[in-house]
């Protein structure tokens, strides 16, 4: 659908969003810093004006009403926190048998500043073999797009290190929100 693109491209113009790099077609994509409600909207906004379509784990509470058709519409995917693991089965199975499965994880888990990332994102490229890349919304630059593309190496406190210098930079539409890039599971060595 050639639509999609183009309106994307003229909010964004609109709204003063500038793209950086392009959306891959297929991978895990890092949404950071999370940090308000609207990083859903330009997420959308910049897969769209790529042409491709992720799907978005989002909290399963935000499913309920109309909200839940324009979430399931744009690829949102509801995530029970409590019990993540038949969602994450099932985007499993989907990534095995798809060249192009593209899911756009918010590794902060919350729009609020926390203290760890979720290592969700880490763990379904190691088990899927999917690249993570590292796409990003900056509010003081009015940038957001995409970063570089990697593989986990097996060694998480340097990947994470990797990932903490792209993001030392980044700050959200709200910085006093963002969670520094570092994941509880850094302190124990195991994912």
């Amino acid at each position: 659908m050639r639509i999609r693109p183009a309106l994307a491209r003229t909010v964004l113009k609109l709204t003063r969003w500038k793209l950086v790099g392009s959306v891959p077609e297929s991978g895990i994509l890092v949404g950071a810093p999370h940090t308000s409600q609207w990083d859903w909207l330009v997420t959308v906004l910049m897969a769209w004006s790529n042409g491709v379509r992720p799907q978005v784990l989002i909290k399963h509470t935000y499913f309920k009403g109309p909200a839940g058709v324009i979430l399931r519409a744009t690829g949102g995917i509801p995530l029970d926190r409590e019990n993540p693991g038949a969602a994450i089965r099932a985007l499993l199975a989907e990534a095995e048998g798809s060249d192009a499965f593209l899911l756009a994880i918010a590794a902060e888990g919350t729009r609020g500043k926390g203290e760890y990332w979720k290592a969700g994102f880490y763990r379904i490229s190691q088990q899927t073999g999917l690249p993570i890349t590292l796409g990003f919304v900056d509010g003081p630059t009015r940038n957001l797009g995409m970063g570089p593309t990697f593989h986990p190496s097996g060694d998480l406190v340097a990947d994470m290190d990797f990932v903490r210098a792209f993001y030392a930079d980044k700050h959200g539409i709200k910085p006093e929100n963002r969670t520094e890039p570092r994941l509880r599971e850094e302190e124990t060595g195991t994912v």
